[in-house]
């Protein structure tokens, strides 16, 4: 199947128009009181549409060492992807405040993520927490910004 088809089976879920924020984190773990601050946030959701998920990091991802990759945070055990989602443009501020709120709900939240979920004001430091010394000479000659993927990453 082409990365096209596969790209747009969501298509029908999500239709054209609708206002979208992303943010992102690493999380190192979900106790009892990170899944009741989500769960808290969810119940505050500008519309509907606003969710929360999170994929996994394990596996071979914690046997390679911090300083090998441009990606250090390897004491992660989930990514994860705030999605704040609106079919109504005046919506578009509540989605900036809303999606925030679930960054730093707990303290096992690792305060990095993937560039494609920061902000260019925030990127910098997030960027060096994520991906360490390796990535920092990108960094100072202005080659990330928040649109731009991880050197040897896919783009979105």
């Amino acid at each position: 199947m082409p990365w096209t088809a596969i790209n747009s089976l969501f298509d029908p879920f999500f239709p054209k128009g609708l206002q979208w924020y992303w943010k992102g984190d690493f999380v190192k773990a979900l106790p009892d009181e990170a899944i009741d601050v989500h769960i808290a946030n969810a119940l505050e959701a500008p519309s509907s549409f606003c969710l929360m998920h999170l994929y996994p990091i394990d596996g071979a991802v914690q046997r390679v060492a911090r300083d090998v990759t441009p990606w250090s945070a390897r004491d992660a055990s989930f990514s994860m992807v705030i999605a704040a989602i609106s079919p109504d443009p005046k919506d578009a501020e509540a989605l900036k405040t809303w999606g925030p709120c679930l960054l730093g709900g707990h303290p096992l939240n690792l305060e990095g993520a993937y560039v494609s979920f920061m902000d260019a004001d925030e990127a910098g430091n997030r960027v060096e927490l994520s991906y360490g010394e390796i990535y920092k000479p990108c960094l100072d000659q202005g080659e990330v910004g928040s649109e731009q993927p991880v050197p040897g990453q896919p783009e979105h």
